[in-house]
């Protein structure tokens, strides 16, 4: 029997004596006695012959049924499209708590939910019937549409294909609402969706084994096994949450459609912002005009360029007029502590750092603190050794308390890190407070060019993405019932124009132009290497045909090639060196 240790770095497979009268299937966890300890490991075969003249240890244990043989072979594709290892993605794909038999996932496990009585749809039929034809569908649906009836449209598919449906959803929360809200229309779903116990996870993963009706949850339920996969649906997948942040950063879309490839099922993406990469994957589906434009809340804009500088940038008439207003109102600023640029009031010298000259910043914890090196410094000026320091530049904590000043009220601030619990009207955050504050009448983007114009390739999307976010905010039922008020000093930026037209079509090719002519994702595929053996592991990259090494810039080396296949098949060829190293294929913010 061939075995896969769970061993962080080791990707070596070795064979092991299955003790007589147990039963061992492809896919275990199993118990291997290696070096002279206990680990985990996965069973890749059986019956394997091994190297004559080789005693073989037998197995310690077996621990629990694991992913079928299906996800241990797409495992072996991620590892080479991310440049990873087996054992990251087979983590994922095994179940949380101890599984004693494997799921039968027969046909008479499979609850057809095409012969259940479901609401009617109440969606367009000619949407409909476009978004399930298409093998690869694009579905465009603005911010305010309804996606249940596409999801449960989907299902009846799946069932009648006499399989499952498999859905992603961007956060643990929409995945558990999704599926209670499956349940109830008596359909049997599995919800993988990072339970709070090992054993309700283990239960989860289980049911999806069997052969549920649905099974729905977030990026991970990418490698749950399905025996008979129907159909994909993955929503919002213009949203960050889909790709993982660690390395290997695979991305969720791009495993299901990997999958749903290998099975031959039809996978559907629901967007009301497709990504560039989706767009070319697959074929547009979207409503009229019409449909589309009433889906989008009313956007508003403030021209920072026409403000009295007296008043600062941020808090402008309008601003004003609206936290002075109905609530409740989330205004949103990227920025967290009290101060993110600061200059001295006697000689306007701009607080730096005195070990790498980056600016400092004011965290609120009683001195400047830099971003790049991490360190610290007293709040005193270091060219006239002035004790006044002025803001330039405001983080929430700073723009929470002139709030307060402003409405005459407590101001809730939130943000990645943690909430305030402060019942308020009004709160300010980072982007955070777009996905913990679940309606708000107004919401304010008080410096919106932030993200405009972020030094990042996918700068535009991102932007539109919390637009998209902010839109859903304010939506009320069927109508738009509040308003998202935006601050800038670009009010003529292409993704203003689409978010204000409700058209993010218009973004499309102008963005895809520009990308290929700048040499950027999706024209070409990209992976930043970093870590200490960084130089190394470029090195041996030398002289690879069709692959372009840039850098490195701040110890980050950027590798270019025309196609993810030139690309993959280079970082395969490299023996990674010993020591720390980092490789993002596909970086997130780049």
């Amino acid at each position: 029997m061939r075995v896969l240790p769970d061993v962080s770095g080791l990707d070596k497979e070795f064979d092991y004596l299955v003790p007589d009268g147990w039963h061992v299937e492809i896919g275990d966890l199993v118990r291997i006695d290696l070096h002279g300890r206990r680990v985990r490991g996965w069973v890749l075969g059986l019956d394997v012959e091994s190297d004559p003249g080789i005693a073989l240890r037998p197995l310690a244990k077996v621990s629990s049924r694991g992913p079928d043989a299906d996800v241990l072979d797409l495992a072996r594709w991620a590892a080479w499209r991310w440049a990873g290892r087996r054992g990251a993605f087979l983590r994922t794909a095994s179940p949380p708590g101890v599984v004693k038999h494997r799921p039968a996932g027969g046909a008479e496990a499979l609850v057809r939910a095409a012969e259940r009585a479901c609401d009617p749809l109440d969606s367009g039929e000619e949407l409909l019937e476009r978004a399930l034809a298409a093998d690869r569908a694009v579905l465009r649906l603005p911010p305010g549409a309804d996606r249940l009836p596409f999801i449960v449209a989907a299902a009846r598919d799946a069932a009648s294909r006499g399989g499952s449906l498999l859905i992603l959803c961007p956060s643990v929360d929409e995945a558990r609402r999704l599926g209670r809200l499956l349940s109830r229309r008596q359909m049997r779903a599995a919800v993988m969706a990072d339970d709070s116990t090992p054993r309700s996870g283990a239960d989860q993963w289980a049911k999806a084994a069997e052969g549920a009706d649905v099974v729905v949850g977030t990026r991970s339920a990418a490698w749950a096994s399905v025996p008979r996969l129907a159909r994909v649906v993955v929503l919002d997948e213009h949203d960050e949450a889909h790709q993982q942040q660690q390395s290997p950063t695979w991305h969720a879309r791009d495993v299901v459609a990997e999958r749903a490839r290998r099975s031959g099922a039809p996978m559907m993406v629901i967007s009301p912002c497709p990504s560039l990469e989706a767009m070319a994957w697959g074929e547009l589906v979207a409503p009229d005009r019409v449909t589309e434009r009433t889906g989008w809340s009313r956007i508003e804009l403030v021209d920072q360029r026409d403000l009295d500088p007296a008043l600062g940038p941020l808090f402008s008439p309008r601003l004003v007029e609206v936290v002075r207003g109905p609530g409740p109102v989330l205004c949103i600023l990227n920025r967290t502590g009290r101060s993110r640029l600061l200059a001295c009031t006697a000689c306007a010298s701009v607080a730096r750092c005195e070990v790498c000259d980056s600016s400092v910043a004011d965290l609120g914890e009683g001195h400047l603190s830099c971003g790049r090196c991490g360190g610290t410094r007293p709040m005193v000026c270091a060219n006239c050794g002035g004790g006044r320091l002025k803001n330039l530049r405001l983080g929430v904590s700073r723009v929470r308390e002139e709030l307060e000043v402003l409405v005459g009220e407590p101001v809730a601030e939130v943000t990645a890190t943690g909430s305030a619990q402060v019942p308020s009207r009004v709160v300010v955050g980072t982007e955070a407070a777009l996905h913990r504050v679940d309606r708000a009448g107004s919401v304010v983007f008080m410096d919106f060019d932030q993200e405009l114009l972020a030094p990042r390739y996918r700068a535009s999307e991102q932007a539109m993405a919390l637009l998209v976010r902010a839109a859903r905010v304010v939506y009320r039922g069927r109508a738009p019932g509040g308003r998202v008020l935006v601050q800038t000093r670009s009010p003529d930026h292409p993704v203003l124009d689409a978010a204000g037209r409700g058209d993010p079509g218009r973004l499309v090719a102008d963005e895809a132009r520009l990308r290929a002519l700048l040499g950027q994702p999706p024209a070409v595929a990209v992976a930043l290497i970093s870590g200490p053996a960084a130089s190394e592991f470029i090195s041996g990259l030398a002289g690879t045909p069709g692959v372009k090494v840039q850098g490195p810039v701040d110890e980050v080396w950027r590798l270019v090639a025309p196609t993810h296949v030139e690309l993959c098949d280079a970082l395969a060829a490299v023996e990674r060196p010993a020591g720390r190293l980092r490789i993002e294929v596909d970086p997130l913010r780049s």
